[in-house]
């Protein structure tokens, strides 16, 4: 989009964002209009035609508000302060015009507004004299917009009376640089780091607000090129005067830093300088799951940044601690009562926990590892799979790797982002960012060497474009028909018009850079440097793309790390945000192990959320929030984090209304063999106890009703569980229906699973039963443990919707408007629907009985030899709700082991933070 395109919809979207019912012809009507003035007239018909449909487009973006779960001590005060003319919406009136002036849609703006609204008001009232301490958190989606809601927030507590605000953005330098960046934007509304810079005589460069009113700009006691500075913020209190205007500090979630702004504090705390500590404070921890949590072991002991974040709210006599994070289950781990005489209560949010909804037009989790993937195996819209990398560069390799050269998928994604960064262009995106991620290393000499190989490549690339690529005959050119090969493989839809993609190669690969983002790289990712352009980059790194910082204009992704932890893992997900007119173009190369469990954590997550709204319409607090969430089955692996010590761990986990699995089968002789007796026992069982309503074929295989739970009982007593597949071991769970197999769970659905009869399957014969097995894929390097670890989409034996059945047809109804009434989702939209929302409708259990065979696609001879004859046995439970849900069962963990299984909390490049 041109440079005057942009101005124009900048325009035109702040009118229609005024307009209280904005119709397409209305939208026409305005850039009509508009055009008449010379500035615009050089926009042509087909220019205007296109704004208007993205405008439409965005018109049609809506979000929700969220969920709040609270403490039952809450009492509102916001709407009284301003009937009482305590607050005059000067910061958030300012920022309110920037959303509409950066293009937002009405309806997610006006949701930010409310949004928080709600978190404003369960924070402490400023206008309070008494002494109060308040803590809460906000749960939002990776790269959602979480830092557009705080500083919303943050404008909105400035107006409110908050007088000091600090913001702890991330452990690294560029995250923080950015987010102060964005505060200068949002709320500060000049740009602090030539304030540093400028000459005294040069008059301070408004920015984002400060072109709107820079009347009560706030004063910045930290700046994009520095970080809190002891000796710097005491020459600026002469600007801090009489607090008439708020003071915001941005400063790095470093130990040394906190320390400084600790003291400084202290000195600062007496005499003139009293009047500082008794202003109330608020403190934004962003990314606050990642270095906030207390991670020592024993109770007596604090880490470092847990205890000064403490201390730093203990100076105040009225403060309040917002959290904010994508991935809140480290948050929920930390006891409610956890206290110290010294530090006083931990960071736990026990006053409010606020869900963040994402608008319609987020591009997450969901729509690209469940939505985007087919059950029957087919291409994916967006993923495609790392599986050449082992010889070149293998996932756990060590610091001294020696990169001879680079896998063909890695230089497969370059060539696709060259070719989408073209097609971008040829849609009018020339100003706009384009960039690729690279994170296949945490080693940053690794990551260099990664750079310099894809630098050489692109080069290789610019100099083909540039000698052959305006010729007839250029695809002769073998890079230029690489290219070509890139462009048929995943764009022919996007841009059918192979000429014009290539005739708009050279200004794409001449303008592109690579940067290493890391610590021991000079260079830097500065979008601000891009000039008339957007910026065409390759990013590689490790850590530092890892938490918080947003890659502008991300289309192409590259992600070889191994890490299954749930928050490490969706950090990660840099790929997740807004694709406006270029969503389809976006691809993601990742190993398949790795998409199987982003399946399974985007619906744990996304199940998460919708627990929070669970429990705000039963009035629960963030205590029983907590205890809900820590006692979920998935909530195993957050405990394998450092946080948990050695030996043994006793977890308990609740089994209402969820779903357990066999995700892990042993590959034993002797235990296939037992599990397959155990099998046969439970299909004569069957045969001879009869059912209800006879068997019934239905899609996924055969049904069986009102079953007896003692056949149940009687099939996992005799199944050998293997103990990497944790959450199926087998005691608990017969313990949690002994408990209740007089009421709730005294009679089963039960679904044998099974494929449709085709000529290349062979059906399981077992005397009356005709079972056709179903195929799953398993993880390449599991054998060699002994265990058959289930891989593929989802990391799932059960196929999607399976938890339907036994459901009758008005119940799959009720539980699908359910859904879609909690997610906001249009009437005629298509939905791919969890299985969480069948299961909440459930009113008796479901028993499924698996036969796997393993799919040896992707298997070597070697390992297809070591795969057992025929299929192997599983398992799934789907528990309804129980009316006993607060009784939990016990699991016994291994903690070694769960460390082994799942990996610790991602570290930072080369493994060394001592700051943390």
């Amino acid at each position: 989009m041109s440079d005057v395109l942009t101005q124009l919809d900048g325009v035109v979207s702040q009118i229609v964002a005024g307009q209280d019912l904005p119709t397409d012809q209305s939208i026409r009507d305005t850039i009509a209009a508009m055009r008449i003035s010379p500035m615009f007239s050089i926009i042509t018909d087909e220019q205007a035609e296109q704004l208007a449909r993205e405008l439409e487009e965005r018109i049609g973006i809506s979000m929700g508000i969220g969920a709040v779960v609270g403490d039952h001590e809450f009492k509102p005060w916001l709407n009284d302060a301003r009937a009482n003319g305590l607050i005059e919406p000067y910061y958030w009136g300012r920022y309110k015009r920037l959303l509409q002036q950066k293009r937002l849609p009405k309806d997610v703006v006006t949701s930010t507004d409310a949004v928080t609204d709600r978190i404003l008001d369960r924070m402490g009232n400023p206008n309070d004299a008494s002494s109060w301490d308040r803590k809460g958190m906000v749960v939002g989606h990776v790269q959602s917009g979480k830092t557009a809601n705080y500083t919303g927030l943050i404008c909105k507590a400035a107006d409110a009376g908050y007088r000091l605000i600090v913001v702890i953005a991330g452990i690294h330098n560029n995250l923080r640089n950015q987010t102060q960046a964005r505060i200068d934007e949002g709320f500060v509304g000049r740009d602090t780091g030539r304030l540093e810079k400028r000459d005294t005589r040069e008059k301070p460069k408004a920015v984002g607000v400060g072109a709107f009113d820079h009347r009560h700009s706030p004063v910045s006691l930290t700046t994009t090129l520095r970080d809190f500075n002891k000796s710097t913020a005491t020459t600026n209190t002469s600007e801090i005067g009489s607090y008439k205007v708020p003071v915001v500090l941005v400063i790095k979630k470093n130990s040394s830093t906190l320390k400084n702004l600790i003291d400084w504090l202290k000195e600062h705390s007496t005499g003139r300088y009293s009047e500082m500590v008794d202003q109330p404070m608020l403190l934004i921890d962003d990314e606050a799951d990642n270095a906030s949590i207390n991670i020592q072991y024993g109770k007596a002991e604090i880490s470092r940044i847990n205890g000064q974040i403490r201390d730093l709210l203990g100076l105040f006599r009225r403060s309040c601690y917002v959290g904010y994070t994508a991935t809140p289950f480290a948050n929920i781990f930390i006891e409610p009562d956890a206290d110290d005489q010294v530090y006083g209560q931990d960071l736990f949010p026990r006053h409010f926990i606020i869900g963040l909804d994402a608008p319609t037009n987020y591009f997450g989790a969901r729509k690209v590892f469940i939505d985007g993937v087919p059950e029957d195996g087919g291409q994916p819209d967006h993923l495609r799979y790392i599986d050449d990398n082992a010889n070149l560069l293998p996932v756990k390799h060590t610091i001294s790797h020696n990169l001879t050269g680079l896998p063909d998928s890695m230089i497969d994604a370059l060539r696709t982002f060259i070719v989408a960064r073209a097609i971008r262009n040829l849609r009018g995106q020339e100003a706009q960012h384009a960039s690729m991620l690279v994170n296949a290393s945490r080693f940053t000499g690794v990551q260099n060497l990664i750079s310099n190989r894809l630098h050489e490549h692109l080069k290789a690339i610019e100099d083909a474009v540039r000698v052959d690529g305006s010729k007839p005959n250029a695809d002769r050119n073998p890079e230029i028909a690489e290219l070509r090969r890139c462009w048929q493989t995943e764009y022919t839809d996007a841009e059918p018009d192979w000429n014009a993609v290539r005739e708009n190669l050279l200004p794409v690969v001449a303008s592109a850079i690579v940067v290493s983002v890391n610590s021991s790289s000079p260079a830097t990712l500065d979008y601000e440097a891009a000039g008339d352009r957007g910026l065409t980059v390759i990013a590689i790194g490790g850590f530092s793309l890892s938490r918080g910082l947003t890659l502008e204009g991300l289309t192409v992704s590259y992600f070889l790390r191994n890490s299954m932890m749930y928050d490490t893992l969706m950090q990660m997900g840099r790929w997740f945000g807004y694709r406006p007119n270029y969503e389809d173009l976006c691809r993601v190369w990742m190993p398949r192990t790795a998409v199987s469990w982003y399946a399974h954590i985007a619906e744990a997550t996304e199940e998460l959320q919708q627990e929070l709204k669970r429990m705000e319409q039963q009035k629960a607090t963030p205590a029983e929030f907590g205890l809900a969430v820590r006692s979920h089955p998935s909530a195993l692996m957050v405990t394998a984090r450092n946080k948990m010590g050695s030996g043994q761990k006793h977890v308990k986990v609740g089994l209402s209304n969820n779903y357990v699995e066999t995700t892990r089968l042993a590959a034993a002789p002797g235990s296939i063999e037992r599990n397959r007796k155990a099998r046969d026992r439970f299909l004569e069982a069957l045969s001879e106890a009869g059912s209800h309503d006879g068997i019934k074929e239905v899609s996924g295989g055969k049904h069986l009703s009102r079953v007896p739970v003692s056949l149940i009982d009687d099939f996992l007593r005799d199944f050998d569980n293997h103990r990497d597949s944790m959450i199926s071991a087998v005691e608990p769970i017969r313990k949690y229906i002994e408990d209740r197999q007089a009421d709730e769970l005294a009679e089963w659905d039960v679904l044998i699973a099974s494929l449709e009869p085709r000529p290349d399957r062979q059906p399981l014969r077992k005397d009356d039963w005709r079972i056709i097995p179903i195929e799953r894929a398993i993880g390449k390097d599991a054998l060699e443990d002994g265990v058959l670890a289930i891989s593929g989409s989802s990391s799932r034996v059960a196929s999607r919707g399976i938890e339907k059945v036994g459901l009758s047809d008005p119940l799959i109804s009720m539980a699908e408007a359910d859904y879609r009434s909690a997610k906001t989702v249009a009437p005629g939209e298509k939905v791919n629907f969890p299985d969480y929302a069948y299961r909440a409708r459930r009113v008796r259990p479901l028993f499924i009985l698996f036969n796997v065979k393993i799919k040896t696609d992707d298997l070597s001879s070697e390992q297809i030899a070591k795969l057992p004859d025929g299929p192997v046995v599983g398992w799934g439970i789907s528990f309804p709700t129980s009316a006993r849900a607060d009784q939990k069962v016990e699991y016994i963990l291994n903690t070694t082991k769960l460390r082994e299984l799942f990996g610790e909390a991602d570290e930072d490049e080369d493994g060394a933070d001592d700051d943390l």
